[in-house]
């Protein structure tokens, strides 16, 4: 396949590296038919660098190359690269022609010395394969051997105009002074960045014990670039550049699938769980449960079927394995059908920057769609606050492209507590869901809680609720109050005790109230009774008695009468009436 050279919108054509960080950050890779200088200390990469480029225009971009040796022989160039999978043997006096130049240590000069034979031989060589790309290895061991400052400009001249007559893309390394990436300290050596149209620098320092590397691009005629650092290492593809890309918009889609936490309650507090390839931070003191929050997860992803990527920083895979057992979480089973991948690193075996390399690797190889880190506050111990800073980015930038949930844990001391919102790595402010789990003291003795803190796009809870730990699982609990204040553990219990012994002796009292209530009812309703019979009597008396009365009136009133006619009397008035 022949690849061409880019042509940005100043008309530059470029020739891409194979070298993918290199190649966004200097937007298509090196000046094509124009000179590039890798300058870097010892071990900082610049063979390999420099091998690469050939390798990748000779193996993808049918461009034949040409690499010239002047420090260390071809057989050991080539065998120090079998490492990287870069198949050199066949690319050898084929599309990759190597040539050894290298002075000899008993070299005794006489007369004058230029670079004219050398010259002449490498143009026969470019035009005997069709070479278009030119490595100069150590150039600068040649430049040694030249009597004055004047003579090493001359023979740098000379060298530009041959390379510009060839139309070759040319790559020179030399070294720097030291592990500074400062430029040589020769002036005619410093006049060579001024000539060429691309400079690159590498440095390779040790901080606090841990190795660390770096590229920055520090001139590039015709194109824009990126100017700043760029760790990268030395991996098992060779050269690797870490560049933040950040994500364009509409180039991914935000998912609005749910996937669960692994356990239940969580997810109701999130509102049915994190969003698939969203980032999400736990935080907390050691022993606060963040692992285990992690296992729970990881499980929840491997019983959906969903490789998933387990790297540990704090334990052996294996220990992690069995102590999550012992909380119901079971992740043996999915790492014998291959569902789960556990890693186990320590931040003292690389720079954070290779772990970063190391976990990305790891990642595309088993095809995960989750990835579990515990805990990714690890790696400021082997990174400054800016650099840990632009390897969070790099690492959410890269799980969201790819479309992969991030579930990182964040471990907290005393000092990142008082300043939670500080905390070097910047993950708080990058992650989509923040969950903070603690330690509540009460009583004389600790408790785990859990609250979220954020959940992008999440109606979440707002509520403190108590983490459980049991040989059955992970669960939290109701939230309980008392006065203002959340009770968990011993003191919940007990006051939970005391309300239903409250409850169960008001019930109790209830009911003997109700009996003597309505035995006082039944006797009332009997003295109602009583009365109501007594009335009814009393009304019938009364009854009788108006009768009776009115009987003997009339009785009374006839006898008068008769005693009247029979005396011969006239009768009464009523009578008459």
């Amino acid at each position: 396949m022949n690849v061409k050279p880019t042509k940005p919108a100043t008309g530059l054509q470029k020739c891409t590296t194979g070298i993918e960080g290199f190649d966004a950050i200097t937007a298509g890779g090196l000046p094509s038919g124009r000179t590039t200088l890798l300058v870097g200390g010892p071990g900082s990469g610049k063979t390999i660098f420099a091998l690469k480029f050939l390798v990748h225009g000779a193996a993808i971009g049918d461009e034949p190359g040409l690499f010239v040796a002047f420090e260390e022989s071809a057989d050991r160039i080539v065998a120090n690269a079998e490492g990287f999978g870069w198949n050199l043997a066949a690319l050898r006096d084929k599309e990759l022609i190597f040539i050894d130049a290298q002075p000899s240590p008993d070299l005794v000069q006489s007369g004058d010395f230029d670079l004219g034979g050398m010259l002449a031989v490498l143009g026969a060589q470019a035009s005997k394969f069709g070479v278009r790309r030119i490595v100069l290895d150590a150039l600068d061991v040649v430049l040694a051997l030249l009597p004055d400052e004047a003579a090493k400009r001359r023979e740098l001249y000379r060298l530009h105009a041959w390379l510009l007559e060839q139309e070759l893309t040319c790559v020179i390394t030399a070294k720097s002074g030291g592990d500074t990436g400062s430029p040589n300290r020769e002036p005619s050596f410093s006049y060579l960045q001024f000539m060429v149209d691309c400079a690159v620098v590498l440095k390779h320092q040790v901080i606090t014990g841990i190795s660390q590397r770096n590229l920055r691009v520090q001139k590039y005629r015709g194109s824009s670039f990126d100017e700043n650092e760029s760790p990268f290492l030395i991996g098992k593809s060779g050269f690797e550049i870490s560049v933040s890309q950040p994500l364009v918009s509409g180039m991914s889609n935000a998912s609005k699938e749910r996937v669960s936490s692994g356990v239940e309650r969580l997810d109701t507090m999130l509102g049915g769980g994190y969003y698939r390839g969203a980032c999400i931070l736990i935080t907390g003191f050691p022993g606060t449960a963040k692992t285990t929050l992690s296992g729970t997860f990881a499980e929840a992803a491997c019983l959906r079927e969903e490789r998933t990527l387990f790297v540990s920083f704090d334990a052996d895979s294996n220990e992690v394995v069995r102590d999550l057992t012992s909380v119901g979480i079971h992740l043996g089973p999915h790492l014998e059908s291959g569902c789960l991948r556990m890693f186990s690193a320590r931040t003292v075996t690389g720079s954070a920057e290779s772990h970063l390399v190391r976990i990305k690797t790891l990642a595309m190889e088993h095809g995960t769609k989750c990835v579990v880190i515990d805990p990714v506050s690890t790696w400021t111990m082997a990174a400054d606050r800016v650099s840990a800073h632009g390897m969070s980015e790099r690492l959410i930038d890269w799980s969201k492209s790819e479309g992969i949930t991030l579930f990182c844990t964040s471990q907290l001391d005393d000092q990142s507590s008082a300043q939670m919102l500080g905390t070097s790595l910047q993950v708080l402010t990058l992650a989509d869901t923040w969950i903070h789990v603690d330690y509540l003291m009460q009583a004389g003795e600790r408790n785990r809680s859990l609250s979220i803190i954020k959940s992008r796009g999440t109606a979440h809870s707002n509520q403190v609720r108590e983490l459980i730990l049991s040989d059955s699982g992970v669960t939290l609990a109701d939230i309980y109050t008392a006065g203002g204040d959340v009770l968990m553990g011993t003191q919940r219990w007990e006051k939970e005790r005391a309300d239903l012994v409250a409850v169960e002796e008001a019930e109790i009292e209830g009911r003997l109230k109700r009996v003597r209530l309505d035995a006082e009812e039944a006797e009332l309703e009997v003295r109602v009774k009583s009365l109501q019979t007594e009335l009814v009597a009393k009304q019938v008396e009364k009854s009788l008695l108006a009768r009776t009365t009115e009987k003997q009136q009339r009785r009374s009133d006839r006898g008068d009468n008769k005693m009247r006619e029979l005396r011969g009397a006239d009768p009464t008035d009523g009578e008459d009436k």
